[in-house]
């Protein structure tokens, strides 16, 4: 199903997991939206839960409590499975396999599938078809796997931090095949990653993961747009409290230093400056307690 009346890519109502034999809980009272067609840059400190929400998505663990959709659809279900992709951070792949072997078995497996999408990925980083998958560089084996996923021409790509093998010409090769994506097919993509200055110039939606906890699911450039970074005097730093989202304050001496998120009118004397979606999500991930919230502070949405 395609078009305004589509179902989102994600949406969680009070999700949570809690893995057995650990304390505490992965993820709890998690609501969140990722709309289709998106880029989604899903973000946070390690332990904040974001390999456990997309092994949920892609129907490997079951949700404790509340509910995760994927696509209008129950995570592991058939309707799913057709039409969702999972790349864990892992990458499992039969070692014994050639790649030739690899891609037809991704071709026996999926309806779906794009041979030539996936066999394009693997030439282009100039890797045999007759190479076992367990003699290649890890970086080759992340492409064969990549192949795999997009071969299978999913509604929804789930990606877990997969270009961390990947030197930096092929990582910027592997973004632009899936803003490629994106744009041509109008693929949902959530893509976890550390590398926040490269989401920033490919991703235009942010989840961000916090103790477990969605703290934003928002589009990046509402983001950028909404927020600014202020510098001034430390004595008028209370000018901001009750009217802005003040996300992260620091004072050295007598100047103090805010990113906010702007509600109204500045009151006093301050330098401003725009911040980068990377400043933003640091600010936000960084911030020991909740920020307080301004009353009608916009936004898309903002979950805690």
């Amino acid at each position: 199903m395609t078009g305004p009346d589509a179902p989102d890519a994600l949406r969680a109502t009070g999700l949570g997991f809690r893995y057995r034999r650990r304390d505490g809980w992965a993820l709890r009272d998690c609501d969140f939206t990722v709309p289709r067609g998106r880029i989604t840059a899903l973000v946070g400190r390690n332990g904040a839960g974001k390999s456990t929400l997309l092994h949920l998505a892609g129907g490997l663990l079951r949700a404790g409590r509340g509910d995760l959709r994927v696509l209008g659809a129950e995570p592991g279900t058939a309707e799913a499975r057709d039409r969702v992709a999972l790349l864990t951070q892992d990458k499992p792949l039969y070692p014994r396999f050639t790649v030739a072997d690899t891609l037809l078995m991704g071709e026996k497996l999926n309806p779906s599938w794009d041979r030539p999408a996936a066999e394009r990925i693997v030439h282009d980083g100039d890797i045999p078809l007759h190479s076992r998958v367990g003699e290649l560089s890890p970086g080759r084996r992340t492409r064969v796997a990549l192949a795999l996923a997009l071969g299978k021409r999913p509604d929804l790509l789930l990606l877990d931090e997969p270009l961390a093998d990947l030197d930096p010409v092929a990582r910027g090769e592997i973004m632009a095949e899936l803003m490629a994506e994106a744009a041509e097919r109008g693929t949902s993509i959530v893509l976890s990653s550390h590398v926040l200055p490269e989401l920033e110039e490919t991703c235009d939606w942010v989840l961000a993961l916090r103790d477990g906890r969605a703290h934003l699911s928002e589009d990046a450039e509402a983001l950028r747009e909404s927020h600014t970074v202020l510098t001034g005097p430390a004595g008028q730093a209370d000018t901001l409290t009750g009217t802005h989202t003040v996300v992260q304050r620091r004072t050295a001496g007598r100047q103090v230093t805010a990113l906010i998120r702007r509600n109204g009118p500045l009151r006093g004397d301050w330098h401003t400056a725009h911040p980068r979606l990377e400043d933003i999500l640091i600010g936000y991930l960084q911030a020991e307690e909740q920020p307080e919230q301004a009353t009608a502070a916009p936004r898309t949405e903002v979950a805690a």
